[in-house]
């Protein structure tokens, strides 16, 4: 071990080599996805709400019990496409009309409202996206109230 060491010479790190990122803990994703699916039931809408993290994954799938299972899948593509363009998914349906109908067509992404950002003290940590309200305006809304409700939970530096 040792000729191999002075042979191959000493190893430094970079500040670079190693970084460190924030994660939306489970239990919390959790609250949020089953604060959107109370927010829309209470408004009368069988949703299900998806949280994935900041990498696009599903991080929690909550389906209200009236929820058909179609929704699932909307609320995670609704959500991915705000890990993809870093905004809320009703932002980026404005902003790029233009390409809208090829977005699409990307595996795993919808161009639809109904996903917004989770953000700790301004990084994008994740995404909820959901789905089985009459407009994705709706969902929106759902979406938007859950995360509104742990702001001050995910506002930690």
């Amino acid at each position: 071990m040792v000729g191999v060491a002075s042979v191959m010479g000493a190893a430094f790190a970079d500040p670079g080599d190693v970084v460190t990122v924030k994660r939306l803990g489970m239990p919390l994703a959790a609250k949020i996805a089953e604060k959107a699916v109370e927010v829309c039931q209470g408004r009368g809408y069988n949703v299900s709400a998806v949280v994935v993290d900041r990498a696009g994954d599903p991080q929690v799938v909550m389906r209200g019990t009236q929820a058909n299972r179609f929704t699932i899948q909307i609320a995670t593509d609704k959500a991915r496409s705000v890990i993809l363009s870093g905004v809320d998914s009703s932002v980026f349906r404005r902003n790029r009309e233009d390409i809208r109908m090829e977005m699409d067509h990307v595996d795993g992404i919808l161009v639809l409202d109904g996903g917004v950002r989770i953000d700790s003290a301004g990084t994008l940590i994740g995404a909820l996206g959901v789905s089985g309200a009459p407009g994705g305006d709706k969902d929106e809304a759902c979406a938007r109230a859950a995360v509104e409700a742990y702001v001050g939970r995910l506002d930690l530096p």
